[in-house]
């Protein structure tokens, strides 16, 4: 399953201009965190909980970040 990360990725480039510097503070490499957002590999639920963290949302609006599926296209 996908998910769509335009949302989180839209936060990331507020709160820290990009990508790179996130992941930096996320302490993962600009590879790792790319390979998330492109749907490679998954977050862990610690990632999430410091992602949020880092990027001041909400446990109540955690899901519109990390869990929202990507429409697929026909």
């Amino acid at each position: 399953m996908a998910y769509d990360y335009s949302k989180l990725r839209g936060r990331i480039k507020e709160k820290f201009g990009t990508q790179e510097n996130f992941a930096a503070a996320l302490k993962l490499s600009a590879t790792a965190l790319s390979q998330r957002l492109n749907n490679v590999n998954k977050f862990t639920q610690d990632e999430i909980v410091l992602a949020c963290h880092l990027l001041q949302i909400r446990d109540a609006d955690a899901f519109d970040y990390f869990f929202t599926r990507k429409v697929q296209k026909n």
